[in-house]
């Protein structure tokens, strides 16, 4: 609610965020069963339910070939890139194997590649922060009221004020909850009245 900047600066402004790139995450595939080798499919990203950007996918013996377009600001023409990713296995506890991507840039194995540029890599070589790292206080307060308010079962926004108990929950719980977010929503509100010059000097 305050606003991105309304707090203190973070370390992360400079940087493009994860938020801003498209991932391609290895967990998800894994469990759709799409990394068997000799397989090609397709994996798109969608923005309100309407694909954005999409990709090929072919894999292979122990890594997969991603096949796409990709123009940058400076060229007028789409250029296919064809771009092999090479896969590590490293044992789990409770038995099997997790699949993990290798960058291609660092040989960092990671989860989650990003569509940053014209090439996937991990967000370090990318760096790529995350768009909680860019909040201020006052952002940071109002996202963890609206975690509570999510919890209580109410409406979403610190403006739209409290409401009641959810059936089922203890009351002891709910107290605490309800002084939790109070405390969170009113931090924010102030974060937002410094900001907007509302108030002369406020300690968020």
């Amino acid at each position: 609610m305050g606003g991105r900047g309304s707090g203190r600066r973070s370390t992360y402004d400079a940087k493009d965020t994860t938020e801003g790139a498209r991932p391609l995450d290895i967990r998800k595939l894994m469990r759709s069963g799409l990394l068997t080798p000799g397989r090609t499919f397709g994996w798109q990203w969608t923005l309100n339910d309407r694909p954005v950007a999409n990709i090929q996918i072919r894999v292979e013996l122990e890594r997969v070939v991603l096949l796409y377009r990709h123009r940058s600001h400076r060229e007028a023409e789409w250029q296919e890139v064809e771009q092999a990713i090479d896969l590590e296995h490293t044992p789990c506890n409770i038995g099997g194997t997790r699949c993990w991507w290798l960058c291609p840039r660092c040989r960092r194995r990671v989860a989650i590649f990003y569509g940053s540029g014209k090439l996937y890599a991990c967000r370090h070589c990318y760096q790529l922060g995350y768009a909680c790292q860019k909040e201020g206080r006052s952002d940071r307060s109002a996202r963890r009221a609206d975690t509570i308010r999510r919890k209580l079962g109410w409406d979403a926004g610190i403006l739209n004020g409290g409401g009641g108990k959810p059936k089922g929950m203890r009351w002891r719980t709910f107290e605490r909850l309800t002084r939790e977010h109070d405390l969170h929503a009113n931090a924010a509100l102030a974060g937002m009245a410094k900001f907007f010059g509302l108030l002369g000097k406020v300690d968020v």
